[in-house]
Protein backbone atom coordinates (compact mmCIF):
# COMPACT_ATOMS: atom_id res chain seq x y z
CA UNK A 1 0.00 0.00 0.00
CA UNK A 2 2.01 3.11 -1.33
CA UNK A 3 2.43 5.93 0.61
CA UNK A 4 3.81 8.40 -1.37
CA UNK A 5 6.69 10.79 0.73
CA UNK A 6 5.07 14.17 -1.19
CA UNK A 7 1.74 13.60 -0.09
CA UNK A 8 3.13 12.90 3.70
CA UNK A 9 4.79 16.09 3.48
CA UNK A 10 2.08 17.56 2.67
CA UNK A 11 -0.34 16.71 5.30
CA UNK A 12 2.81 16.96 8.17
CA UNK A 13 2.07 20.86 7.11
CA UNK A 14 -1.16 20.82 6.80
CA UNK A 15 -1.92 19.71 10.65
CA UNK A 16 -4.66 21.13 12.25
CA UNK A 17 -2.93 22.99 15.21
CA UNK A 18 -4.33 24.43 18.81
CA UNK A 19 -2.12 27.83 18.60
CA UNK A 20 -0.54 29.56 15.59
CA UNK A 21 1.23 27.00 13.27
CA UNK A 22 4.88 27.09 12.96
CA UNK A 23 6.65 27.44 9.82
CA UNK A 24 9.57 24.92 8.75
CA UNK A 25 12.94 26.46 8.30
CA UNK A 26 13.74 27.53 5.28
CA UNK A 27 16.59 25.45 4.45
CA UNK A 28 14.21 22.04 5.59
CA UNK A 29 11.42 23.90 4.08
CA UNK A 30 13.76 24.08 0.64
CA UNK A 31 15.07 20.35 0.84
CA UNK A 32 11.57 19.25 1.27
CA UNK A 33 10.08 20.98 -2.20
CA UNK A 34 12.94 19.61 -4.06
CA UNK A 35 13.71 16.16 -3.24
CA UNK A 36 10.51 14.71 -2.20
CA UNK A 37 10.13 13.43 -5.97
CA UNK A 38 13.03 11.91 -5.44
CA UNK A 39 11.96 10.51 -2.38
CA UNK A 40 9.03 9.21 -4.07
CA UNK A 41 11.30 7.47 -7.37
CA UNK A 42 13.36 5.93 -5.06
CA UNK A 43 10.68 4.19 -3.48
CA UNK A 44 8.70 3.29 -6.90
CA UNK A 45 12.13 1.78 -8.16
CA UNK A 46 12.83 -0.03 -4.85
CA UNK A 47 15.93 1.96 -4.85
CA UNK A 48 17.49 1.73 -1.57
CA UNK A 49 20.60 3.42 -2.48
CA UNK A 50 19.20 7.03 -3.82
CA UNK A 51 16.27 6.50 -0.58
CA UNK A 52 19.21 6.13 1.57
CA UNK A 53 21.38 8.70 0.28
CA UNK A 54 17.97 11.38 0.48
CA UNK A 55 17.68 10.56 4.21
CA UNK A 56 21.28 11.31 4.78
CA UNK A 57 20.74 14.50 3.49
CA UNK A 58 17.60 14.92 5.50
CA UNK A 59 19.16 13.63 8.66
CA UNK A 60 22.01 16.73 7.75
CA UNK A 61 19.57 19.17 7.91
CA UNK A 62 17.46 17.65 10.78
CA UNK A 63 19.87 17.35 12.94
CA UNK A 64 21.00 21.02 13.01
CA UNK A 65 17.32 21.87 13.95
CA UNK A 66 16.43 23.34 17.49
CA UNK A 67 14.09 20.90 19.58
CA UNK A 68 11.13 22.42 18.88
CA UNK A 69 11.80 22.46 15.48
CA UNK A 70 12.69 18.86 15.49
CA UNK A 71 9.48 18.25 17.04
CA UNK A 72 7.57 19.89 13.99
CA UNK A 73 9.21 17.63 11.35
CA UNK A 74 9.00 14.36 13.49
CA UNK A 75 6.04 12.94 11.08
CA UNK A 76 8.35 13.75 8.06
CA UNK A 77 10.81 11.58 9.05
CA UNK A 78 9.14 8.95 10.93
CA UNK A 79 7.23 8.27 7.57
CA UNK A 80 10.81 8.44 6.00
CA UNK A 81 12.17 5.45 7.71
CA UNK A 82 8.63 3.89 7.33
CA UNK A 83 8.87 3.93 3.43
CA UNK A 84 12.12 2.45 3.68
CA UNK A 85 10.85 -0.47 5.65
CA UNK A 86 8.48 -1.21 3.10
CA UNK A 87 11.19 -0.45 0.32
CA UNK A 88 13.11 -3.47 2.32
CA UNK A 89 10.07 -5.45 3.07
CA UNK A 90 9.09 -5.66 -1.09
CA UNK A 91 12.86 -6.48 -1.82
CA UNK A 92 12.48 -9.19 1.04
CA UNK A 93 15.03 -7.92 2.47
CA UNK A 94 13.44 -8.37 6.30
CA UNK A 95 16.34 -7.55 8.49
CA UNK A 96 16.66 -4.25 7.03
CA UNK A 97 12.84 -3.51 7.00
CA UNK A 98 12.68 -4.65 10.78
CA UNK A 99 15.43 -1.90 11.72
CA UNK A 100 14.00 0.74 9.78
CA UNK A 101 10.29 -0.17 10.89
CA UNK A 102 11.43 0.03 14.52
CA UNK A 103 13.68 3.50 14.18
CA UNK A 104 9.99 4.59 12.45
CA UNK A 105 8.30 4.11 15.96
CA UNK A 106 10.77 4.84 17.91
CA UNK A 107 10.84 8.20 15.50
CA UNK A 108 7.05 8.95 16.54
CA UNK A 109 5.44 6.52 13.82
CA UNK A 110 2.16 5.42 15.12
CA UNK A 111 -0.50 4.94 12.16
CA UNK A 112 -1.66 1.39 13.71
CA UNK A 113 -4.47 1.22 11.26
CA UNK A 114 -2.38 1.93 8.08
CA UNK A 115 0.08 -0.85 9.27
CA UNK A 116 -2.26 -3.41 9.95
CA UNK A 117 -3.52 -3.03 5.75
CA UNK A 118 -0.12 -2.74 4.38
CA UNK A 119 0.68 -5.18 1.99
CA UNK A 120 4.21 -3.89 1.58
CA UNK A 121 5.47 -5.01 5.08
CA UNK A 122 3.90 -8.41 4.22
CA UNK A 123 6.96 -10.24 4.09
CA UNK A 124 7.76 -9.27 7.87
CA UNK A 125 4.37 -9.26 9.07
CA UNK A 126 4.77 -12.80 10.81
CA UNK A 127 8.42 -11.84 11.84
CA UNK A 128 8.48 -12.10 15.97
CA UNK A 129 10.17 -8.64 16.16
CA UNK A 130 7.88 -7.02 13.88
CA UNK A 131 4.93 -8.45 16.30
CA UNK A 132 6.31 -7.55 19.10
CA UNK A 133 6.79 -3.74 17.81
CA UNK A 134 2.97 -3.78 16.16
CA UNK A 135 1.97 -4.53 19.75
CA UNK A 136 3.88 -1.58 20.90
CA UNK A 137 2.48 0.44 18.15
CA UNK A 138 -0.85 -0.43 19.30
CA UNK A 139 -0.90 1.35 22.77
CA UNK A 140 -0.04 4.86 20.82
CA UNK A 141 -1.39 4.61 17.36
CA UNK A 142 -4.59 2.13 17.78
CA UNK A 143 -7.04 5.13 17.73
CA UNK A 144 -10.17 3.59 18.84
CA UNK A 145 -8.47 1.25 21.00
CA UNK A 146 -6.99 4.13 22.73
CA UNK A 147 -10.12 6.08 22.86
CA UNK A 148 -11.79 2.89 24.20
CA UNK A 149 -9.91 3.17 27.06
CA UNK A 150 -10.48 6.62 27.73
CA UNK A 151 -14.54 6.47 27.93
CA UNK A 152 -14.73 7.18 32.01
CA UNK A 153 -15.44 10.44 33.12
CA UNK A 154 -16.71 12.04 36.58
CA UNK A 155 -19.51 13.66 37.30
CA UNK A 156 -19.09 14.48 40.79
CA UNK A 157 -16.03 16.78 39.43
CA UNK A 158 -17.42 20.10 40.64
CA UNK A 159 -14.03 22.29 40.59
CA UNK A 160 -15.18 26.05 39.37
CA UNK A 161 -14.84 26.71 35.40
CA UNK A 162 -16.17 29.87 34.00
CA UNK A 163 -19.49 30.45 33.35
CA UNK A 164 -20.88 30.30 29.46
CA UNK A 165 -22.04 33.06 27.86
CA UNK A 166 -23.07 33.44 23.95
CA UNK A 167 -23.66 36.96 21.93
CA UNK A 168 -27.17 37.96 20.92
CA UNK A 169 -27.30 38.84 17.53
CA UNK A 170 -27.90 42.43 18.19
CA UNK A 171 -24.83 43.05 18.49
CA UNK A 172 -23.87 45.49 15.60
CA UNK A 173 -20.49 43.42 14.07
CA UNK A 174 -23.04 40.61 14.37
CA UNK A 175 -25.65 42.23 12.54
CA UNK A 176 -23.38 43.81 10.13
CA UNK A 177 -22.16 39.93 8.97
CA UNK A 178 -25.46 38.71 9.00
CA UNK A 179 -26.76 41.79 6.45
CA UNK A 180 -23.42 42.29 4.86
CA UNK A 181 -23.19 38.57 3.37
CA UNK A 182 -27.14 37.85 3.36
CA UNK A 183 -27.07 35.19 5.63
CA UNK A 184 -30.64 34.95 5.98
CA UNK A 185 -31.07 34.20 2.22
CA UNK A 186 -28.25 31.62 2.51
CA UNK A 187 -29.91 30.19 5.56
CA UNK A 188 -32.94 29.84 3.46
CA UNK A 189 -36.57 29.68 5.38
CA UNK A 190 -36.61 25.99 5.97
CA UNK A 191 -36.15 24.30 9.45
CA UNK A 192 -33.82 25.70 12.10
CA UNK A 193 -31.27 22.33 11.14
CA UNK A 194 -31.58 22.93 7.10
CA UNK A 195 -30.44 26.47 8.17
CA UNK A 196 -27.64 25.13 10.16
CA UNK A 197 -26.87 22.76 7.27
CA UNK A 198 -26.90 25.39 4.19
CA UNK A 199 -24.69 27.76 6.47
CA UNK A 200 -22.15 24.91 6.89
CA UNK A 201 -22.19 24.48 3.52
CA UNK A 202 -21.91 28.24 2.23
CA UNK A 203 -18.73 28.28 3.91
CA UNK A 204 -17.35 25.19 3.29
CA UNK A 205 -17.32 25.85 -0.29
CA UNK A 206 -16.67 29.78 -0.10
CA UNK A 207 -13.51 29.58 2.07
CA UNK A 208 -11.02 26.55 1.06
CA UNK A 209 -9.09 24.86 3.95
CA UNK A 210 -5.42 25.50 3.93
CA UNK A 211 -3.50 23.99 6.45
CA UNK A 212 -0.31 25.12 5.73
CA UNK A 213 -0.34 29.29 6.29
CA UNK A 214 -2.30 29.84 9.59
CA UNK A 215 -5.50 32.46 10.07
CA UNK A 216 -4.95 36.31 9.51
CA UNK A 217 -4.47 38.41 12.79
CA UNK A 218 -7.58 39.79 12.96
CA UNK A 219 -9.99 36.30 13.19
CA UNK A 220 -13.49 37.48 12.78
CA UNK A 221 -15.46 36.25 9.93
CA UNK A 222 -15.94 39.39 8.07
CA UNK A 223 -12.48 39.98 7.92
CA UNK A 224 -11.19 37.01 7.16
CA UNK A 225 -13.41 36.79 4.15
CA UNK A 226 -12.42 39.22 2.76
CA UNK A 227 -8.84 38.58 3.10
CA UNK A 228 -9.46 35.26 1.65
CA UNK A 229 -11.02 36.83 -1.14
CA UNK A 230 -8.68 39.66 -1.77
CA UNK A 231 -5.62 37.32 -1.11
CA UNK A 232 -6.63 34.37 -2.68
CA UNK A 233 -5.94 32.04 0.23
CA UNK A 234 -7.57 29.79 2.62
CA UNK A 235 -8.07 28.65 6.35
CA UNK A 236 -7.23 26.48 8.59
CA UNK A 237 -9.40 24.15 10.54
CA UNK A 238 -9.85 26.65 13.24
CA UNK A 239 -10.34 30.01 11.02
CA UNK A 240 -13.29 28.07 9.49
CA UNK A 241 -15.13 27.25 12.56
CA UNK A 242 -14.60 30.68 13.97
CA UNK A 243 -16.27 32.03 10.56
CA UNK A 244 -19.18 29.53 10.71
CA UNK A 245 -19.92 30.32 14.66
CA UNK A 246 -20.02 34.12 14.14
CA UNK A 247 -22.31 32.98 10.91
CA UNK A 248 -24.89 31.12 13.31
CA UNK A 249 -24.25 33.84 16.62
CA UNK A 250 -25.30 36.65 13.93
CA UNK A 251 -28.61 34.43 13.10
CA UNK A 252 -29.32 33.84 16.82
CA UNK A 253 -28.29 29.92 16.83
CA UNK A 254 -26.34 29.30 19.63
CA UNK A 255 -22.86 27.53 18.63
CA UNK A 256 -19.59 27.48 19.65
CA UNK A 257 -16.41 25.93 18.67
CA UNK A 258 -14.97 23.00 20.52
CA UNK A 259 -11.22 22.05 19.84
CA UNK A 260 -11.10 18.17 19.30
CA UNK A 261 -7.56 16.59 20.59
CA UNK A 262 -5.83 13.54 20.89
CA UNK A 263 -4.06 11.98 23.78
CA UNK A 264 -0.20 12.23 22.44
CA UNK A 265 1.46 10.06 24.89
CA UNK A 266 4.46 10.43 22.85
CA UNK A 267 4.33 14.14 22.79
CA UNK A 268 5.28 14.59 18.86
CA UNK A 269 1.35 14.54 17.36
CA UNK A 270 0.76 18.58 16.76
CA UNK A 271 -2.70 17.80 14.81
CA UNK A 272 -5.94 18.62 16.14
CA UNK A 273 -9.36 19.58 14.75
CA UNK A 274 -11.53 22.24 15.45
CA UNK A 275 -15.21 21.71 14.37
CA UNK A 276 -19.00 23.54 15.86
CA UNK A 277 -20.90 22.56 17.96
CA UNK A 278 -24.53 24.13 17.26
CA UNK A 279 -27.76 23.83 19.38
CA UNK A 280 -31.24 22.82 17.30
CA UNK A 281 -34.04 24.68 18.88
CA UNK A 282 -36.39 22.16 16.61
CA UNK A 283 -34.42 19.09 17.78
CA UNK A 284 -33.80 20.50 21.63
CA UNK A 285 -30.13 19.32 21.38
CA UNK A 286 -26.55 20.38 20.14
CA UNK A 287 -25.28 18.66 16.50
CA UNK A 288 -22.12 17.92 15.47
CA UNK A 289 -20.83 20.44 12.60
CA UNK A 290 -17.61 20.34 10.91
CA UNK A 291 -16.96 22.95 7.92
CA UNK A 292 -13.69 21.71 6.81
CA UNK A 293 -14.92 18.24 5.75
CA UNK A 294 -18.13 19.49 5.02
CA UNK A 295 -19.46 16.86 7.48
CA UNK A 296 -22.57 15.84 10.28
CA UNK A 297 -23.14 12.76 11.55
CA UNK A 298 -26.02 10.48 11.98
CA UNK A 299 -27.52 7.23 13.85
CA UNK A 300 -29.22 4.54 12.39
CA UNK A 301 -32.29 6.41 12.43
CA UNK A 302 -30.94 9.70 10.66
CA UNK A 303 -31.01 11.52 13.55
CA UNK A 304 -28.38 14.15 14.17
CA UNK A 305 -26.09 13.69 16.51
CA UNK A 306 -23.59 15.73 18.97
CA UNK A 307 -20.16 15.49 19.60
CA UNK A 308 -20.44 13.70 22.83
CA UNK A 309 -23.04 11.32 21.17
CA UNK A 310 -20.75 10.65 18.25
CA UNK A 311 -17.52 9.96 20.94
CA UNK A 312 -19.87 7.62 22.83
CA UNK A 313 -21.11 5.98 19.88
CA UNK A 314 -17.52 5.18 18.33
CA UNK A 315 -16.73 4.20 22.33
CA UNK A 316 -19.35 1.28 22.57
CA UNK A 317 -19.60 0.38 18.89
CA UNK A 318 -22.70 1.51 17.90
CA UNK A 319 -23.84 2.70 14.27
CA UNK A 320 -22.38 6.05 12.71
CA UNK A 321 -23.41 7.23 9.44
CA UNK A 322 -21.28 10.28 7.73
CA UNK A 323 -23.50 12.23 5.52
CA UNK A 324 -22.45 10.94 1.87
CA UNK A 325 -21.24 14.64 0.53
CA UNK A 326 -18.75 15.15 3.10
CA UNK A 327 -15.75 16.15 1.90
CA UNK A 328 -12.56 18.15 1.64
CA UNK A 329 -12.05 21.05 -0.70
CA UNK A 330 -14.68 19.82 -3.24
CA UNK A 331 -11.78 17.48 -4.06
CA UNK A 332 -11.53 14.38 -1.71
CA UNK A 333 -14.73 12.39 -0.70
CA UNK A 334 -14.53 11.40 3.12
CA UNK A 335 -15.38 7.98 4.42
CA UNK A 336 -16.57 7.16 7.72
CA UNK A 337 -13.51 4.36 8.51
CA UNK A 338 -11.23 7.56 7.70
CA UNK A 339 -13.08 10.67 8.92
CA UNK A 340 -14.72 9.19 12.02
CA UNK A 341 -12.83 5.77 12.87
CA UNK A 342 -9.31 7.09 12.36
CA UNK A 343 -9.04 10.68 12.08
CA UNK A 344 -11.53 11.74 14.43
CA UNK A 345 -11.62 8.68 16.89
CA UNK A 346 -7.09 10.09 17.28
CA UNK A 347 -9.24 13.62 18.45
CA UNK A 348 -11.85 12.83 20.37
CA UNK A 349 -10.11 12.10 23.23
CA UNK A 350 -9.59 15.92 24.79
CA UNK A 351 -12.02 18.76 24.38
CA UNK A 352 -11.58 22.13 24.55
CA UNK A 353 -13.59 25.23 24.06
CA UNK A 354 -13.90 28.95 25.07
CA UNK A 355 -15.93 29.96 27.94
CA UNK A 356 -17.78 32.68 25.44
CA UNK A 357 -18.66 32.42 22.27
CA UNK A 358 -18.86 36.04 20.79
CA UNK A 359 -17.24 37.91 17.66
CA UNK A 360 -13.72 38.65 17.33
CA UNK A 361 -13.18 36.16 20.66
CA UNK A 362 -10.09 35.13 19.39
CA UNK A 363 -8.00 38.38 17.61
CA UNK A 364 -5.54 39.42 20.14
CA UNK A 365 -6.58 42.36 22.09
CA UNK A 366 -4.37 43.91 24.81
CA UNK A 367 -5.08 43.20 28.45
CA UNK A 368 -7.50 40.61 27.37
CA UNK A 369 -8.00 37.29 29.23
CA UNK A 370 -9.22 34.20 27.38
CA UNK A 371 -11.06 31.21 28.88
CA UNK A 372 -11.35 27.89 27.83
CA UNK A 373 -12.39 24.95 29.85
CA UNK A 374 -11.16 21.68 29.25
CA UNK A 375 -12.85 18.38 29.22
CA UNK A 376 -10.00 15.54 30.00
CA UNK A 377 -10.93 11.68 30.61
CA UNK A 378 -10.22 10.50 33.73
CA UNK A 379 -7.06 7.79 32.41
CA UNK A 380 -5.42 10.97 30.87
CA UNK A 381 -1.91 11.09 32.07
CA UNK A 382 -1.36 14.48 33.22
CA UNK A 383 -4.35 15.97 34.76
CA UNK A 384 -2.56 18.96 36.85
CA UNK A 385 -2.85 21.64 37.23
CA UNK A 386 -6.66 22.40 36.97
CA UNK A 387 -5.92 25.75 36.05
CA UNK A 388 -3.27 26.34 33.27
CA UNK A 389 -2.48 29.86 32.48
CA UNK A 390 -0.29 31.69 29.65
CA UNK A 391 0.50 34.88 30.18
CA UNK A 392 1.95 35.94 26.34
CA UNK A 393 3.96 39.03 27.24
CA UNK A 394 4.34 39.75 23.08
CA UNK A 395 0.35 40.23 22.95
CA UNK A 396 0.28 41.24 26.66
CA UNK A 397 -2.95 38.68 26.86
CA UNK A 398 -3.44 35.92 29.48
CA UNK A 399 -4.37 32.67 28.23
CA UNK A 400 -6.53 30.24 30.45
CA UNK A 401 -8.05 26.87 30.38
CA UNK A 402 -9.81 25.48 33.54
CA UNK A 403 -9.74 21.53 33.51
CA UNK A 404 -12.38 19.31 34.26
CA UNK A 405 -13.71 15.41 34.21
CA UNK A 406 -16.93 16.25 34.36
CA UNK A 407 -18.92 16.21 31.03
CA UNK A 408 -22.00 18.02 32.28
CA UNK A 409 -20.17 20.74 33.68
CA UNK A 410 -17.98 21.11 30.06
CA UNK A 411 -21.27 20.55 27.60
CA UNK A 412 -22.94 22.90 30.15
CA UNK A 413 -25.68 25.21 27.65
Amino acid sequence: MKKKIILLFALFISAHQLVAQTTPSQKMDEFIKQKADGFNKSYDNRDTKSFNALLSEYLVIYEKLPADEKKQHAYELNNIYYNLSCIYSLLNNKTLSITNFKKAIDAGYNDYGHVQLDTDLDNIRNEKEFLELNKKLKTTGDYLFILKRAGKYSLTDNRPVPTFSYQSNDNPNLVALRKGFNLDSIAGQGSDVLQILNLMHWVHDLVPHDGMNGNPEVKNALSMINVCKKDNRGLNCRGLALVLNECYLSMGIKSRIVTCLPKDSLKIDNDCHVINSVYSESLKKWLWVDPTFDAYVMNEKGELLSIEEVRERLISNKTLILNPDANWNNQSTQTKENYLENYMAKNLYILQRPASSEYNMETNSEGKTYNYIELLPLDYFNQEPQKEEDNREKSNTLWIIYKTNNPNVFWED
